[in-house]
């Protein structure tokens, strides 16, 4: 039976030899759809708020004030793409909910997670995804625009630069080449090994992207390669074969 990874490359949409990197470069205006006149439009301003708020009703976590909602990210910046989404994030006090921030933010992760999953809102081509985050997480993002006062946190500023494609392509080729490993090791039947190698993959390429954007912010060649990463979908695959080592490992007398 031919695997199924097999020509995982020819497969996918975008390989990096023709990978699209005018999408990495940063825009001369904010998304035209979502902006006028450097404010959101009012009917999708009006649109995120009813979302964050039926969100958060939702996570039921009593009288827990929400301080702010706030967009983020490329949708709130000029680094906007095709492949943007619109990031949506809803700022509250971990502590009115738990003294136990951890356990807070494990317990508002995996409720988010599975909201994004069970919905797929779009607006205006943009999907919406939420997250809640405590008020004192730092923001890397070079813009960010409060919904609820309707105005600017931190306005973006426009910058030109010039792309390293070489040592973005170099990175992210060594990363698949990780992941293209774990496959195998999955395919010959090593399950518990693919599992830790996707745990220790996962957090490396988590603290390769937040040092990026620590010290270089959006435009880092860590962030940059992170991006390729997800628009080409292996870090999809990583996490699928995560999640598919961990079945096969759990089964009994499964089927092959």
């Amino acid at each position: 039976m031919k695997n199924l990874f097999e020509n995982w490359r020819e497969y996918l949409e975008e390989d990096l030899e023709d990978f699209d990197r005018d999408t990495l470069q940063s825009k001369s205006e904010l998304t035209p759809e979502i902006w006028q006149d450097f404010r959101l439009k009012p009917e999708i301003r009006e649109r995120l708020l009813t979302i964050a708020e039926s969100f958060f009703t939702g996570l039921k976590l009593g009288e827990v004030s929400v301080r702010d909602i706030v967009l983020t990210g490329s949708l709130a910046n000029y680094n906007w793409s095709k492949y943007s989404d619109i990031d949506l994030h809803i700022i509250i006090n971990f502590t009115e909910v738990d003294e136990n921030v951890e356990l807070v933010r494990q317990l508002v992760n995996a409720k988010k997670s599975l909201w994004n999953k069970a919905h797929k809102i779009f607006i205006k081509g943009y999907e919406v995804e939420v997250y809640v985050e405590d008020h004192t997480d730092q923001h890397f993002s070079s813009g960010v625009y409060s919904i609820v006062k309707d105005d600017w946190l931190l306005m973006p500023q426009q910058q030109q630069r010039e792309l390293d494609w070489e040592s973005i392509s170099i990175k992210a080729e060594a990363l698949i080449s990780e992941i293209d490993y774990l496959q195998e090791l999955y395919e010959i039947g090593q399950y518990e090994k693919a599992i830790n190698g996707v745990k220790t993959l996962r957090d490396k390429i988590k603290r390769f992207r937040q040092s990026g954007l620590e010290l270089g912010g959006e435009y880092s060649v860590e962030n940059l390669v992170f991006k390729v990463l997800r628009r080409t979908d292996y870090i999809g695959k990583l996490m699928r074969l995560g999640i598919d080592a961990y079945d096969k490992l759990s089964s009994l007398n499964g089927m092959p």
